[in-house]
């Protein structure tokens, strides 16, 4: 065979001879390394691919020169303000979604066994700019009247109202009934609120209830599901007219008014919080605050995620707090589209299953509650055995960054769990407060799914620390009091997976974290330890009509205060420590000052000492109580019982009647449902400088009566069904 030019100088007795090798080879074992180099190319190309790392995950953040130990997210020069230029208020956000969506479906809801029904974004437009409108000619202008009430559970027509105070620089007040109708009260007052929103006629009804017979400012009230005459005859009554939603949109396309958005630099929101003491305090949080929170995600997510017009976010967290609304922000700035639930959160897995979501926030107590059920149904110890295994195995995937759901795990241990959520879950976010290592872990592995944990408070917006891509170190651990093992865990059975120290991730790209010494409780910054400060773009305005408790939030230079003590690690990373005060929060995200509560059980007739502690990853409050061994017996004979002192300190009759007691007591000096302890352990001994359970000054330590008293509290937490 004659060989081509250029061929003949490459040509060599060498490749002759492999010519003459290959033609000797066996055509089967040909076909064989053909078949071998075809798999071994197609496992290449299909293989699971690590989750690409923000930055150095041995290093997430740095120090900022010239601002006394400040740490920024590493390779992030500049405290982010947006994500996108076309979207820098949360009306343009909504514009945007209307864009890259083609005008796709936004806003879903259901009926009981019923599909859901979408809405598009256009639709949603239409009807916000006719209930924008209406509101102006009712009188509301941004220089003006320009707070909206919203007091309504999760639903459409709650972000289309939002959607209407956007359109027209209107500023959005949330309501919410779980601080009671006092705190009701208060916010109407304090934002001077003429017009609120309301799902059912109940709220209405409740709001009557706190402006009659009294100097208010409340003149329309628009209810979302059909209202009866009387309703509307007993607004009247108090002189409030009573409107349905469909009126106000026929009034405002009747009186159609073209668009006035706001600038990033105007009010957005005032979000009431729960406080600690006294008052609800309105966060005042602007269109940018609230798009450089959302555009912080999105930075730190957008090479592993990428959400899109394809995403699906379930609504079931109170759209009242932030932590859901800079969800839902992220969600519609990409086109995606939000399925809100029935408003039964026994129906959410119901609802999830129809929705098949792929977006799904959490709180730590709805996570502890998917735990306890995934363990609970096991049954054998052979089947926990197996989910503890499975889980081991995947989480060593997890370390290598790869996150899949298409391993043997998944398909013969974990798919019914993942089916349960849809099927189709691919990011998960929790915050509010702490969540067990140990449940998180098994769940990151379980749904195998992206899984941050952000830290953050309203004032921020929502975050200002959350857990990077890749990082499976993370899980927000507090001293002593979400320490989990097998055999302790409030009475929750607890596989044995190894959980590593936890932190909260460095700081969002759009702000700041530094840490300030508090001398008092013996952490200085020179130590990597104090009070955690927040300064950027996601930081609030300051409190509405409220100076004195801004002061206390906001200093001089810009920096909020956030009342968390807090320690950098080695990886640059924040983990929480303790908190100043004594403050705590509840698994729902609720803050608790136990002193206040302590003060009004004391004068509970027989109650010597009591020591109220909340845990972190638990709903309620506990109590250990010791009793005065002077008045005891009296006030037990009164009630029939007789016996020694120590006795009557393990009778169950005797429990039963202080707690009854303590509960009245705490009622009557107005502590909220969440205040008050569900159970108690009589302790027969006194606490005493001498045992180190007081200070010299007789000031309880704390600390020292969480570590004394673990072993009982546990036992009591695991005594209450909720």
């Amino acid at each position: 065979m004659e060989i081509p030019g250029v061929l003949r100088q490459l040509w060599s007795p060498e490749l002759e001879d492999l010519r003459q090798y290959v033609r000797s080879v066996p055509t089967n074992v040909l076909m064989g390394m053909s078949a071998f180099a075809a798999l071994s190319t197609y496992w290449y190309a299909t293989r699971p691919r690590a989750i690409p790392a923000r930055c150095d995950l041995a290093m997430q953040s740095v120090e900022v020169p010239g601002t006394e130990g400040a740490r920024r997210l590493a390779h992030s020069d500049q405290l982010l303000t947006h994500f996108y230029d076309d979207a820098l208020t949360l009306y343009e956000l909504f514009l945007r979604g209307l864009r890259v969506s083609n005008d796709g479906p936004c806003l879903g809801s259901r009926k009981p066994n019923q599909p859901y029904e979408w809405q598009s974004y256009s639709e949603v437009v239409i009807r916000a700019e006719h209930i924008g409108s209406a509101l102006l000619h009712k009188g509301h202008t941004p220089d003006g009247d320009k707070h909206i009430g919203i007091f309504s559970q999760n639903r459409p027509e709650w972000t289309i109202t939002e959607m209407a105070c956007y359109t027209y620089s209107l500023v959005a007040v949330p309501l919410y009934d779980t601080l009671g109708t006092d705190a009701i009260d208060y916010i109407i007052d304090q934002a001077s609120i003429s017009t609120v929103f309301c799902d059912v006629p109940d709220k209405v009804r409740l709001i009557l209830g706190c402006v009659a017979e009294k100097q208010h400012s409340v003149k329309t009230l628009v209810v979302m599901e059909p209202v009866d005459s009387e309703l509307v005859a007993q607004g009247l009554t108090c002189g409030i007219q009573i409107l349905s939603l469909a009126h106000i949109e026929d009034l405002g396309k009747a009186h159609y008014a073209k668009p006035a958005p706001p600038k990033p630099d105007d009010l957005a929101l005032v979000c009431f919080t729960s406080g600690t003491t006294g008052n609800p305090k309105g966060a005042m949080l602007t269109h940018g605050n609230v798009i450089s929170n959302t555009a912080a995600f999105l930075e730190l997510t957008e090479k592993d995620l990428k959400l899109c017009t394809k995403d699906v976010h379930i609504s079931f967290l109170p759209l009242a707090h932030m932590f859901e609304r800079v969800v839902e922000g992220v969600v519609l700035i990409n086109g995606g589209r939000i399925g809100f639930f029935q408003g039964d959160i026994r129906l959410l897995m119901d609802d999830m299953k129809m929705l098949r979501p792929t977006v799904f926030p959490v709180v730590p107590r709805l996570l502890n509650r998917m735990f306890d059920k995934i363990f609970g149904m096991a049954g054998s110890p052979l089947k926990r055995w197996l989910l503890d295994f499975a889980s081991r195995r995947k989480m060593a995937e997890f370390k290598s960054g790869v996150v899949r759901k298409d391993s043997i795990w998944d398909k013969f241990i974990f798919k019914k769990i993942q089916s349960g959520l849809g099927g189709r879950v691919r990011l998960m976010i929790t915050g509010a407060a702490p969540v067990s290592p140990a449940v998180l872990t098994f769940l990151r592995t379980a749904i195998s799914c992206q899984f941050y944990e952000g830290y953050g408070q309203t004032e921020c917006t929502a975050g200002c620390s959350m857990t990077l891509p890749g990082d499976f170190s993370a899980g927000k651990q507090l001293p002593d009091t979400s320490t989990i093992s097998v055999t302790e865990n409030h009475g929750r059975t607890v596989p044995h997976t190894s959980c590593p120290p936890g932190h909260v991730g460095p700081p969002l790209p759009c702000n700041l974290v530094k840490l300030v010494d508090v001398p008092d409780m013996n952490y200085l910054a020179a130590n990597g330890e104090g009070e955690v400060c927040v300064k950027g773009p996601n930081v609030f305005r300051g409190y509405l009509n409220d100076p004195e408790r801004t002061a206390e939030a906001l200093d001089e230079d810009g920096w909020l205060h956030m009342g968390d003590i807090g320690k950098w690690l080695p990886n640059g990373t924040l983990k929480l420590i303790d908190r100043k005060k004594n403050l705590f929060k509840l698994a729902q995200g609720e803050y608790i000052s136990p002193e206040k509560i302590e003060t009004i059980y004391n004068s509970c007739g027989p109650v010597a000492q009591i020591f109220v502690h909340g845990d972190s990853l638990q709903a309620f409050l506990v109590a250990i109580v010791v009793l005065d061994p002077e008045l005891l017996p009296g006030w037990a004979q009164q009630r029939g019982i007789e016996g020694s002192y120590k006795e009557l300190c393990q009778n169950k009759e005797i429990k039963k009647a202080i707690l009854e007691d303590m509960v009245m007591l705490g009622k009557e000096g107005g502590l909220k449902s969440f205040e008050q302890v569900r159970e108690i352990l009589l302790h027969p001994e006194m606490f005493t400088v001498q045992n180190g359970l007081l200070t010299p000054t007789l000031k309880a330590k704390r600390f020292e009566l969480l570590r004394q008293f673990r072993e009982q509290i546990d036992a009591l937490y695991a005594s209450v069904t909720m």
